[in-house]
């Protein structure tokens, strides 16, 4: 008896008018994150494009931002990606309801509504709370590197800068005479000629000069900021002394030859990471306990954590409305000044002193007090308990942003613009969670 196959005509014609509701299961992600843009406000989007009439016709913002959210929830970063999947993904097709937007549309959508997304994540975050998805009790602060859209191998060091700027001068200063002489002798033979076109060669050391000599200004004036900071001064002899008025051997102002710029994102830093020592930005993230919803973020070219910790809990204030009843972080974020202003402000946090299975090193009550507090607290039994949680909270949401969603590396340059992108990766992690957590959007 011969096999009998269920129907399978790929030319056959549709009758009837096809439904987007009937392209998905019910309960797919796209459907979930339409829903929930539907329930934000999102009239800073529209309000850029207000008094436009017809004669722009802009794509509408709603579709545009529910295909980028679903897109970083689903893993897809380049612009010229997301347009292709308009085409050939049924869950972006879905959302895009028959509109394609070329990748150059996405991207300048995206650039220029960044600090929008930001305050969308707000808005989730406070749709969260109303819900009861979060309760703000513990939250676990951290931060992990991210990659910045530059190589580190388009960066030179302070010292490096110097060594290439006296050779291209010394080299444009060569080819100048070359030039005058070529000049006078053409003169001489073929009389008057135009003399304003530079040689080539010449063209090309020059525009390289200009940028070292541009990288090599970034780098002191960020030497004069942080010399103010850490209260070095510059006498009047010219001579630097420090905060104590102790000559300095280093002049105010001048980098280390070691300090580094980077040609491609100056804002970016060489940062170590588990990959190695990497050009990027440290990106910050609170996260509530019993949601695993990220609460508040931040984001510094600072490789260190030690001045975020403040930041980052007033930042959870902000956003939520409220303090939470105790605030975990690791070692990178130990200070005396980190213990004293949290004593203060009478925030409760454990915050551990030394790496895990490092010796903790003699604390002098005298100089250091808060820490001296800080450590009383961490070995008494409560102290245990909650800082044994601090890696089971925000540990797991940077493992779902670089593994589950794929996101290693930032799409824009310069912080202000990566700032807003970690804004709409985080937003995008929270629909997902919330999907997870039952939350429904109305």
């Amino acid at each position: 008896m011969p096999t009998t196959y269920r129907p399978y005509d790929p030319d056959q014609l549709l009758l009837l008018p096809a439904s987007l509701k009937e392209w998905l299961p019910e309960r797919h992600l796209a459907y979930f994150i339409s829903d929930a843009v539907e329930a934000l406000d999102l009239k800073a989007f529209h309000a850029r494009y207000a008094g436009d009439g017809r004669r722009r016709q802009p794509f509408d913002p709603s579709m545009m931002v529910k295909v980028l959210v679903y897109a970083y929830a689903s893993g897809v970063f380049s612009s010229r990606k997301i347009a292709s999947r308009l085409e050939e993904d049924v869950a972006f097709r879905v959302l895009g309801a028959g509109n394609f937007p070329a990748h150059r549309t996405l991207r300048e959508f995206r650039q220029l509504h960044l600090a929008e997304f930001s305050a969308l994540f707000v808005q989730i975050v406070q749709l969260a709370r109303e819900a009861g998805l979060v309760k703000l009790g513990r939250i676990g602060i951290d931060g992990t590197k991210i990659k910045a859209n530059a190589s580190k191998h388009k960066a030179m060091s302070y010292g490096r800068m110097r060594e290439q700027e006296a050779r291209l001068k010394s080299e444009i200063a060569q080819l100048l005479k070359q030039a005058e002489a070529q000049d006078a002798q053409e003169d001489a033979q073929y009389g008057d000629r135009r003399g304003d076109a530079l040689p080539d060669e010449l063209g090309r050391r020059e525009q390289r000069l200009k940028i070292i000599q541009a990288a090599k200004a970034r780098l002191q004036a960020r030497q004069r900021e942080q010399d103010h900071r850490d209260g070095r001064s510059m006498d009047d002899d010219g001579q630097t002394r420090g905060p104590g008025g102790r000559r300095c051997k280093r002049a105010f102002g001048v980098p280390e030859d070691q300090a580094q710029d980077n040609f491609t994102d100056p804002q970016s830093r060489i940062m170590k990471t588990a990959d190695g020592f990497q050009q990027g930005y440290n990106a910050q993230a609170a996260v509530d306990e019993d949601s695993h919803l990220i609460v508040a973020t931040g984001l510094t070219d600072c490789a260190a954590d030690t001045h975020q910790l403040l930041p980052m809990i007033e930042a959870t204030m902000r956003t939520v409305g409220a303090a939470p009843t105790m605030t975990l972080a690791d070692s990178g974020y130990a200070s005396e000044d980190n213990f004293a202003a949290l004593e203060a402000r009478q925030l409760p946090a454990c915050v551990a002193l030394a790496r895990e299975g490092k010796a903790l090193r003699t604390i002098d009550p005298a100089q250091h007090p808060a820490t001296q507090r800080m450590a009383e607290r961490l070995a008494t039994p409560q102290g245990k308990d909650h800082y044994r949680r601090r890696k089971f909270i925000p540990e797991p949401v940077f493992g779902w942003i670089k593994q589950a969603m794929g996101f290693r590396r930032f799409s824009v340059r310069g912080r202000e613009a990566v700032t807003g992108e970690w804004n709409l990766v985080c937003l995008a992690l929270n629909l997902r969670r919330m999907q997870r957590l039952g939350w429904a959007p109305t």
